[in-house]
């Protein structure tokens, strides 16, 4: 049976989501060269403005 690890990570946005495109993705691609696999992500809303962003990644335990 295959075994999986998990992990969460949450970006934070300090100045709007147009902003922190291009880190979220820089961040997203590290984590793929890392074998992580992006399975959900949500955003923690506040009055119309987004603070954050959690993605949760999975990959196979060595």
């Amino acid at each position: 049976m295959e075994k999986w690890e998990y992990m969460t990570h949450k970006t934070e946005m300090q100045s709007g989501w147009v902003d922190h495109v291009e880190t979220y993705n820089d961040e997203l691609n590290s984590f793929g060269e890392q074998n992580w696999e992006l399975v959900s992500s949500y955003t923690i809303d506040s009055r119309g403005t987004t603070l954050a962003i959690i993605s949760v990644f999975k990959r196979r335990k060595a």
